[in-house]
């Protein structure tokens, strides 16, 4: 029985073709949603290529696996996938997917926990450092003005959500500029980009030897911050989209020499400025549609 093994291989000849085509791609920093959405789509076809794997080796393996999985498949269809067949490796075949995937979900419930925790510290130095004003009674404001001399402004999920500007971003940005920075974060917000730097994450650490999945947390990073830049230029331009960054980043020292942290500050900036053109809606469709095919064949074909 070779199905399972092919499949393992297909899956595998995805996370390495995969994102090296992206990284060839000259489209990726131009439709960074489009590229969120494709980078999900190469990951959930190698993923769906293990779990079709490991239920097919698994349905060869134990008759009652077989029997479920094949309840109402015509006695054709059985015959075709030659499970009886299957050589003692079946079981292995199958156990080694499920072992990764009930590893896969606990670094997400792991990935999860931590992140809770971490934003219950974070709303417990809000509360600290911003708290209610004698007879000011706790609501769901979204807004959350904290005394600092960093400018800074960061969206904090939760319930409710929260979004935090310091008094030396306002200090510092004016108008329009301040403006965009808080649609920049509420653009995260509303796509719900932490839960996919949460699934990267877990897949990043759960599996570090596998560069698929690296790789995938890093553009998930980088993705991100491009989409939510493209919200905040949509509505107030590009060039003020570039300023505020600028003016919000340049105590940091992200445009020196070698900068740190934040290095990627100055390239968002340099594509704010450079203004490159975004795909036809056509060739946008094309992309979309062809990433969803890429899991969705996998699994017919199984």
């Amino acid at each position: 029985m070779t199905l399972p093994a092919a499949l393992l291989l297909l899956g595998a000849l995805t996370a390495v073709a995969g994102p090296r085509l992206l990284a060839r791609a000259d489209w990726p920093d131009r439709e960074p949603v489009v590229a969120l959405w494709v980078w999900q789509c190469v990951v959930a076809a190698v993923l769906v290529c293990c779990a079709l794997s490991m239920t097919l080796s698994a349905a060869a393996a134990w008759h009652a696996v077989g029997g479920h999985v094949f309840a109402t498949a015509p006695r054709a269809v059985v015959e075709a996938y030659a499970l009886g067949t299957a050589g003692p490796w079946a079981a292995t075949t199958a156990l080694a997917p499920a072992c990764c995937g009930v590893w896969s979900a606990a670094m997400l419930v792991r990935e999860v926990v931590r992140a809770r925790a971490r934003r219950r510290l974070r709303r417990a130095e809000l509360r600290d450092r911003a708290p209610l004003l004698p007879g000011e009674a706790p609501g769901s404001d979204r807004l959350v003005v904290l005394e600092s001399e960093r400018a800074d402004a960061w969206w904090l999920p939760g319930t409710p959500p929260r979004l935090v500007v310091t008094t030396a971003a306002l200090r510092r940005l004016e108008g329009r500029r301040l403006d965009a920075v808080l649609a920049h974060e509420q653009g995260h917000a509303r796509a719900r980009h932490d839960w996919l730097l949460h699934c990267s994450a877990a897949l990043a650490d759960g599996f570090p030897q596998v560069p698929v999945f690296a790789a995938f947390r890093a553009e998930m990073h980088r993705l991100v911050e491009l989409a939510a830049d493209d919200v905040a230029s949509r509505r107030f331009g590009r060039l003020t989209t570039a300023l505020a960054l600028i003016e919000l980043n340049e105590d940091r020292g992200v445009f020196g020499p070698t900068p740190a942290a934040h290095a990627d500050v100055p390239r968002r900036v340099h594509r704010l400025l450079t203004s490159p053109d975004r795909l036809p809606a056509a060739r946008r469709l094309r992309l979309t549609a062809t990433a969803a095919l890429v899991p969705g064949l996998r699994a017919l074909g199984g």
